[in-house]
């Protein structure tokens, strides 16, 4: 039997629509009306959620500039021209760093829809009729703004949608915020086991703190906290177990197994915790999903009294995998040099609680502590 060719490696896919992670289009009335409805409830939503809006120019004068330029305010805004054609890979990750993607749906079409009704508009909607096929809910531009025939005709249950009035930005803003949280990554956990441990002189997953090796220790805490965990291994390294992720970014450390970690499920938030961190309890854990805030690329810790983040007890977003890969072709490989340089949520935690152990005599200091 003659099998068939595959051309391109298999992959795990993000679960993109067409531009975006998650998009909602808004048709139905005016692009100014539009624009300012996004502005209210971008304004309302800013602080739970990384807002991006997708739109046309309405100036047929505007010619492609001769050099893309970037303009940086004081402010931290920036401004940028450049020549770029509409491509939906390229927009995914443009947009890739966005919670939500509004799109002006008078010129491009989305996955998710809001429509606004507006009765000077009903041919433009008759236009759209055949993109409104998921619409979220229904906004009135006026108390009296009509449900046009061919819409119920086309779409019996649209009535039942929820409804609001278009100064309703509240009730709105809450409704979209809640189709937000929905796309919210779950979190998995990845223990760090493909170390090879030189400074120890012999393999840090298998030391005994508690009782049991720390690489199955560290399973198990991770386990408590209802996340799938999986064990991340070198690629060649022999290991039992069916949640075993091997490094298919070689040679590159933690860094490389975070990578591989996305590969496998780019799905997913990871939270990653190494096992030469024997301090990390149940506490640490808890509050790191407490304090968890997926609008950032990640959630880390760092010692009270240190510079940095530890880059082996964080949160890694979905998100952060374009980043992880985009340092990577730049040359660097550092978990924390990416954390350091990105927007990321940081919590504060005694220093003995992440301390790294790496040697012998620090093994054998730490037993003590813990032995009280």
């Amino acid at each position: 039997m003659q099998t068939k060719h595959q051309k391109h490696s298999k992959l795990s896919a993000r679960e993109n629509e067409k531009f975006a992670f998650n998009e909602i289009a808004i048709l139905g009335t005016k692009c100014s009306i539009i624009a300012d409805f996004v502005q209210k409830t971008s304004k309302t939503l800013q602080k739970r959620a990384k807002i991006a809006y997708f739109d046309a120019s309405h100036s047929d004068e505007i010619s492609s500039p001769i050099v893309d330029s970037f303009t940086f305010q004081h402010s931290g805004g920036l401004t940028i021209n450049a020549a770029s054609e509409i491509n939906k890979f390229n927009e995914r990750i443009r947009l890739s760093q966005y919670d939500l993607v509004f799109i002006n749906g008078n010129h491009y079409q989305g996955e998710k829809q809001i429509l606004i009704l507006d009765d000077q508009k009903e041919a433009s909607v008759l236009k759209r009729l055949e993109q409104l096929n998921r619409i979220q809910f229904v906004v009135k531009l006026n108390k009296d703004s009509k449900y046009f025939d061919f819409l119920v005709k086309r779409y019996p249950t649209i009535k039942n949608l929820k409804c609001y009035h278009i100064d309703d930005i509240v009730a709105i803003s809450k409704h979209i915020n809640n189709l937000i949280q929905e796309k919210i990554a779950p979190v998995q956990g990845l223990v760090l086991a493909g170390g090879k441990s030189t400074r120890m002189g012999k393999d840090k997953t298998e030391l005994n703190y508690y009782g049991t090796p720390q690489r199955d220790f560290a399973v198990k805490l991770l386990e408590e906290h209802l996340m799938q965990t999986y064990v991340s291994v070198a690629q060649d390294q022999k290991t039992e177990g069916d949640k075993i992720i091997g490094d298919t970014f070689v040679g590159l450390g933690p860094f490389g197994a975070i990578c591989s970690a996305f590969q496998y499920n780019p799905n997913k938030a990871w939270l990653v915790l190494a096992t030469d961190l024997p301090f990390v309890n149940a506490e640490v854990i808890k509050l790191l999903l407490q304090k968890r805030n997926p609008k950032k690329i990640a959630t880390a810790i760092k010692g009270k009294s240190k510079p940095f983040v530890e880059p082996l007890i964080t949160i890694y977003e979905p998100k952060a995998y374009p980043v992880l890969l985009s340092y990577l072709a730049q040359g660097y490989s550092c978990p924390r040099k990416v954390l350091i340089n990105s927007d990321v949520e940081i919590i504060e935690v005694d220093d003995q609680l992440i301390a790294n152990i790496n040697t012998p005599d620090e093994f054998e200091d730490a037993l003590k502590k813990i032995n009280g």
